[in-house]
């Protein structure tokens, strides 16, 4: 066995053991039948919820930058999204949008999804997965703009506190010519809105 092999099952172990405490906690018996497997089961999942942090933008983008002399925008809309609030550990979930206005390069449009993943999954706030959705596309497309709006429902207002079932919270942010032009910013908007 490697040693990070064994460092990864010893991480995974003390997650299980940590879930399995909190089981106790909370007041059940962690060795009836249905809650044997799940301390370790919410270890891999918690696992898989966070695994943005070992996400590197580079490896995600793999090369998927094209040259592109469009000064169109492009627009990629309703990509799912599905994070941690930070503030609760409980999920909130909904759609992003990006809009860009390309410099010199365009990337591969399945890659907006894969950027989604490496920010949604990790412990976050919605504007601050707003902000580093944003930062990144332009940093990586050096696009003459950048937009993106997250529509999420929130299940730490929608199951404990205020508990508004129907509430949505919309987020947005924009550089460079979103900033500027508020009749591109309302194209995208439309865009985002239609059908």
């Amino acid at each position: 066995m490697t040693s990070q092999h064994s460092k990864k099952h010893d991480h995974n172990h003390g997650m299980a053991s940590d879930f399995k405490r909190i089981i106790m906690a909370a007041g059940e018996d962690v060795k009836r039948d249905g809650l044997i497997d799940t301390p370790k089961r919410a270890a891999e999942a918690f696992k898989a919820l966070t695994s943005g942090y070992t996400m590197s933008i580079e490896e995600v983008l793999n090369d998927a930058l094209f040259d592109c002399q469009n000064k169109d925008l492009v627009v990629v809309k309703s990509i799912e999204l599905y994070s941690l609030c930070e503030h609760h550990l409980l999920p909130f979930f909904g759609e992003c949008h990006i809009g860009y206005l390309p410099g010199q390069k365009v990337i591969g449009l399945s890659k907006m999804g894969r950027f989604v993943d490496v920010f949604a999954r990790r412990l976050q706030v919605q504007e601050r997965l707003t902000h580093d959705i944003m930062q990144c596309v332009e940093a990586v497309t050096g696009a003459e703009g950048v937009v993106v709006m997250i529509e999420a429902r929130h299940l730490c207002m929608m199951m404990r506190g205020v508990q508004k079932q129907g509430s949505s919270t919309v987020t947005m942010a924009s550089t460079g010519a979103f900033r500027n032009d508020q009749g591109l910013r309302a194209e995208f908007e439309r865009i985002v809105r239609s059908g």
